[in-house]
């Protein structure tokens, strides 16, 4: 891919409003924007006060049907089967809740925080992404 100025601008922007969510989310209701967390939360019928998670789940999904409205949303194309999209899922599902939580909640929130913990996370994610690109494109 051949970056642009626009393209840069664009992922300019998903950052800043990325930060700028989450740091809404940290100031005025003290809640990590980590997904995984939030999901694996809003599942759980037994916790009060959930309204919060359901509108940035909601938000989350409709979001692009907005951004639709005013740009094309680009096409996406899914070469694998939908087995290993599965075994996938479930492995990063595994994943975040042996890291105590994901790439939003540990890359976005917790290094802003210089959290070491989220520090050493994220550079994991990072690497363990890396090393499985490199193995299922150049090695298998």
């Amino acid at each position: 891919m051949i970056w642009d100025t626009t393209a840069i601008w664009q992922a300019l922007a998903g950052g800043l409003l990325i930060g700028f969510a989450a740091s809404v989310l940290l100031i005025f209701n003290g809640k990590i924007a980590g997904i995984s967390g939030i999901v694996g939360q809003a599942l759980n019928r037994s916790l009060h006060g959930q309204g919060w998670r359901y509108a940035f789940l909601i938000g989350l999904i409709i979001s692009p049907l907005i951004y639709g409205f005013f740009k094309a949303v680009p096409q996406i194309s899914i070469t694998t089967s939908d087995t290993i999209i599965i075994i996938a899922g479930l492995l990063v599902g595994i994943g975040t809740r042996m890291g105590n939580g994901c790439t939003s909640g540990h890359g976005v929130c917790g290094i802003a925080r210089l959290s070491l913990r989220s520090i050493v996370a994220t550079v994991t994610f990072m690497v363990a992404g890396a090393v499985t690109v490199y193995i299922l494109r150049h090695m298998i």
